[in-house]
């Protein structure tokens, strides 16, 4: 794998509040916090662009809405914004795709001569894959660094309910099988980006 050099570390909505596990129920990859702190370090050691994510939650109870705790950064991604000489950016979001934020990602990409983007973060299902998905539709090269993301256990139709493995794995296969991103493992990032 190749890891441009200029990508773009897209770090997906490590906010406090997904830490109050009674709002969102079991997760998965107990890994990921290490690992997304991981590709931090060695974006901002080898001067690429970190892309920092908040999503600003408008419903009505949401641990992550502005003005709450847990709409803050988690302290290991506080404590490294601003540490990198590659060019950081701050997109704030109320939706799913960070392409659909302020100020919009695509044009700053577009802007600094950027193809691809390596996405880590929370949730794997939702904000990581919606941001993959559109990234893939907008012609960036896409890498999900798989165990650098992570899920909770979720409900669904027709009593159906996917534990945050089974949610997690659905969402790669979908990305990976369906040509939108390639799904790898943190490891194999950090070897090729260094």
């Amino acid at each position: 794998m190749e890891i441009a050099e200029n990508a773009a570390l897209v770090v997906v909505d490590v906010q406090k509040g997904f830490e109050e596990q009674a709002f969102w129920g079991p997760r998965n990859h107990p890994e990921a916090d290490g690992n997304i702190a991981a590709l931090i370090d060695v974006w901002q050691a080898s001067g690429r662009p970190v892309v920092f994510v908040r999503h600003d939650s408008v419903q009505p109870g949401s641990p992550l809405r502005p003005g709450q705790a847990g709409n803050d950064f988690k302290e290991y991604v506080a404590q490294r914004r601003g540490k990198g000489a590659g060019g950081e950016l701050l997109v704030a979001k109320s939706v799913n795709s960070a392409f659909y934020g302020t100020p919009d990602l695509d044009a700053w990409l577009k802007g600094a001569g950027i193809s691809q983007v390596v996405l880590a973060g929370i949730q794997t299902n939702m904000c990581v894959e919606t941001t993959a998905r559109m990234g893939g539709n907008l012609g960036y090269d896409v890498v999900v660094a798989f165990d650098a993301t992570y899920t909770f256990d979720l409900a669904g139709p027709f009593g159906w309910r996917l534990g945050a493995d089974e949610v997690a794995r659905a969402a790669a296969v979908s990305l990976h099988g369906g040509g939108f991103a390639r799904v790898v493992n943190t490891a194999e990032v950090v070897a090729a980006a260094r």
